[in-house]
């Protein structure tokens, strides 16, 4: 009986350490937002975006240029659901967003899962 209770406890606190871990967690400090320039290319790597706030233009269309590092099947895709826009990430190499001229606002993108998330600001 003891044992029984003793398991479920520790089944309860791995669940509830996964769930922290992956949706609940802050992915490191807070740092101010980027903003688009040719240099600035967005590195995936250790399940983060690095940088994971970007500032661009309203009104104008912009080109994101993400650097996939990480090889996991979650960081293959970034998805943008309020633009409609997804891209499929190549480990290694540097993959082109386009994205269309947006209102001002904050626009989450993510990758499939969500469990790498950032945010690009529209100002």
């Amino acid at each position: 009986m003891m044992e029984s209770v003793v398991i479920n406890v520790l089944g309860l606190a791995a669940i509830v350490l996964t769930v922290w871990w992956f949706w609940l967690a802050s992915k490191g400090s807070r740092q101010p937002a980027a903003g688009v320039d040719e240099a600035l290319q967005i590195l995936v790597k250790d399940g983060v975006y690095e940088p994971d706030r970007i500032r661009i233009a309203a009104g104008k269309a912009t080109v994101l240029k993400f650097r996939r590092e990480d090889a996991s099947p979650c960081a293959e895709w970034v998805l943008f659901p309020d633009l409609e826009i997804s891209a499929q990430l190549a480990v290694d190499q540097v993959t082109e967003v386009q994205l269309p001229a947006a209102d001002v606002g904050e626009y989450p993108f993510h990758c499939q899962m969500q469990m790498y998330r950032g945010t690009l600001i529209v100002e």
